[in-house]
């Protein structure tokens, strides 16, 4: 009787998956062999496996890290971002230091205000989930139905918004959130790895940001 073990992964879909999800090699060659060569059930593989390391890893504490920086629009546009790790030996890898880039990057283009959901505060979801009802509401439906569609616009609100929530720009499938690219990073480098905080300045634009949100004084000065 033939095994997952048994099947044969050619090189190109190991490739393939390599550089749509930069995992190692031989967890791609797993993902491959356990989705029997199907790519985009490889991938989803990945982001399980991902997300159960992310989930091991999370209360290891990350007190290193690096400042990833990038400029756009002929400078008018920049970013900062403080991304956390374990060890400095992961800090100074080409791995690390390309995702706390393209995290900066992606924040450049996406502009979130939050890092994480837990960082709504109450008083913005309320006023959002009213605004949502009261959209619903002059549609007719019956409540049960306006309440599945305030919590999906909710998901929206934090999709949106939500650094970790948000599509990785630099994925063409559109199915890669950032969450869940950090959390690839965290299965192939093996330690615990978060963005803490951001400030995204552009040219002429008033900074407002609401209280606990990122903003011109997310990132404090040391003395």
């Amino acid at each position: 009787m033939a095994t997952n073990s048994d099947f044969n992964v050619p090189a190109q879909l190991v490739k393939e998956l390599r550089e749509r999800t930069g995992a190692g090699f031989s967890d791609c060659r797993n993902a491959l062999v356990e989705a029997k060569g199907d790519v985009d059930r490889a991938i989803d593989v990945l982001r399980r496996k991902g997300q159960a390391a992310a989930q091991k890893k999370a209360q290891r504490d990350a007190s290193e890290g690096l400042i990833g920086h990038y400029i756009h629009a002929g400078g008018k546009i920049g970013v900062i971002v403080e991304v956390n790790c374990e060890s400095d030996f992961v800090a100074r890898t080409e791995d690390f230091q390309r995702l706390c880039h393209d995290v900066a990057m992606h924040i450049a283009a996406i502009d979130p205000r939050y890092v994480r959901r837990e960082e709504v505060t109450q008083e913005i979801l309320d006023h959002e989930r009213e605004i949502y009802k009261e959209q619903a509401r002059a549609t007719g439906k019956p409540e049960p139905v306006i309440e599945k569609i305030v919590n999906g616009k909710m998901e929206k609100f934090y999709e949106e918004n939500c650094l970790y929530e948000q599509h990785f720009i630099k994925d063409e499938s559109g199915h890669l959130t950032v969450g869940e690219l950090i959390n690839q990073m965290i299965s192939k480098l093996g330690e615990n790895i978060s963005v803490r905080r951001f400030v995204r300045l552009k040219v002429g634009e008033t900074t407002n940001a609401p209280s606990g949100t990122p903003g011109a004084a997310a990132m404090e000065p040391v003395s």
